[in-house]
């Protein structure tokens, strides 16, 4: 049995938003809000972030065309006494589907944690 880190990635979509400032603090209050009804509040919730193509630069995921907004996410829980790496993404994403249903998760990276609890070896990583 082990525990692990499991980071999820996930699109949020939001409306009725003019900037990516406002996209980002409605996908931010929507995704916690859900979590927070379902009493998974352990679940920390990041903004994610894509790379220019062109000159490689990082920059935050969210995009804003007319009024719609869409938000990459990041959802990082820790699993435990899982019995193996997709054992424990089995079991975030049911977690985590249970609040944010419809919504496709797909894990970005598993790390397994040492015997002192702390950040581990990484165990498996998303594109």
């Amino acid at each position: 049995m082990g525990d692990y880190v499991v980071v999820l990635e996930t699109p949020i979509i939001v409306r009725d938003v003019e900037t990516r400032e406002d996209a980002i603090n409605v996908a931010v209050s929507k995704v916690t809000k859900a979590l927070n009804k379902e009493n998974l509040d352990f679940v920390r919730v990041e903004i994610g972030y894509s790379q220019c193509p062109v000159c490689g630069a990082h920059f935050e995921s969210a995009f804003v065309i007319g009024s719609v907004g869409l938000v990459g996410m990041y959802l990082t829980l820790k699993v435990f006494n899982a019995q193996s790496v997709e054992h424990a993404e089995r079991i975030a994403k049911a977690v985590v589907g249970k609040a944010l249903k419809r919504v496709p998760l797909k894990v970005y990276e598993i790390r397994e944690l040492g015997e002192d609890r702390g950040e581990g070896v990484e165990v498996t990583k998303g594109p």
